[in-house]
């Protein structure tokens, strides 16, 4: 992920993935202290393509800082860089895309509507996690 990134107040800020099966996330760290934050995400059995964001959260005792911002900033470029295409069933995620979505696209970014099979797909992967 992008490294020298800074917080509002500063303070500054590394974002990683955590693959994992069924549920994967991108986290955010501040100086290089405990998770602060979490994207998570599946990628969709049937699509290699594809990577379902379903649920953002950052730590109350980080909040106002802006971190779910660069989260979903971090997401965004890592599913550019990777040619995924990002279905947003996170609500940030979705409404970003609906606003900036002729942006993401521009910059060689992929979205589309989630689906009921997407939905589906995100509520047997949270089942089945450890």
């Amino acid at each position: 992920m992008t490294e020298a990134l800074t917080d509002t107040t500063g303070a500054g800020v590394t974002v990683g993935v955590e693959l994992a099966d069924p549920v994967s996330a991108y986290t955010i760290t501040v100086d290089d202290g405990p998770v602060a934050g979490r994207a998570e995400f599946i990628d969709p059995p049937d699509s290699d393509r594809e990577r379902i964001i379903f649920h953002t959260e950052v730590d109350q005792d980080f909040a106002g800082r802006g971190l779910a911002k660069i989260l979903l900033a971090e997401a965004l470029a890592d599913s550019i860089r990777h040619g995924l295409t990002i279905v947003p069933v996170c609500p940030l995620f979705g409404r970003h895309l609906a606003r900036h979505g002729d942006e993401f696209v521009a910059a060689g970014g992929a979205f589309r509507t989630p689906t009921r099979a997407d939905l589906s797909a995100v509520t047997l992967a949270v089942r089945h996690r450890p």
